[in-house]
């Protein structure tokens, strides 16, 4: 993630976090959780506000989680009431720790050179059979918005990154529309990828 972006977090954290915590996010768990199981180990990956770590953990999931800006992490350690790491997608190096993965709009800041050796990472740290879960904007190639870069994704292209990672395959993609009515207009790609059971 590049320094502007969580740059960019660390400054608009508490706005960031008032904006989002409003979205409902029932359907997207309803795609992921049922993969998990009951009082698994979650993997929140550029966790955010806590958001959805918090809602996890509600269920009686085990859960873990990691943003790159501090002041995000920090938000979330108080909200989820556990330590939160201050760390990037680059810095991951567990094995085979996690049931579950959430990757909810985090993924989509790291640059396409370096997604093929971040979800490697991500894989590395799931146990054989486990769910990861990732969005992004819906379009193809990078780009630099109000001090923020991301890397939009489509069908595609999310299969070609896939295929960088021989025990990782692709289960499900689908489309969603931004919540927000300031963003209806931009679209999510959402998918369910499982590492395979050696």
């Amino acid at each position: 993630m590049s320094s502007e972006t969580i740059n960019y977090y660390n400054q608009n954290a508490a706005d960031f976090a008032s904006a989002t915590d409003q979205i409902d996010m029932t359907a997207l768990y309803a795609e992921f959780l049922p993969w998990v199981k009951t009082g698994g180990h979650i993997l929140d990956a550029g966790c955010g506000s806590g958001r959805d770590a918090a809602y996890f953990k509600q269920l009686g999931f085990n859960v873990s989680a990691f943003d790159a800006s501090s002041a995000l992490a920090e938000i979330a350690s108080r909200r989820l009431k556990q330590p939160v790491a201050v760390q990037q997608f680059e810095q991951l190096n567990g094995h085979e720790l996690y049931d579950g993965s959430w990757c909810c709009a985090s993924l989509l800041h790291v640059a396409t050179d370096s997604l093929p050796s971040v979800l490697f990472r991500l894989q590395q740290a799931l146990k054989p059979g486990a769910v990861l879960y990732a969005s992004f904007k819906y379009g193809d190639g990078e780009r630099e918005l109000n001090g923020r870069c991301f890397t939009d994704m489509n069908e595609e292209k999310l299969k070609s990154l896939v295929a960088t990672v021989s025990s990782l395959s692709i289960s499900k993609t689908w489309l969603t529309q931004d919540q927000r009515p300031e963003r209806s207009h931009e679209s999510w790609l959402n998918a369910l990828l499982f590492k395979d059971v050696i």
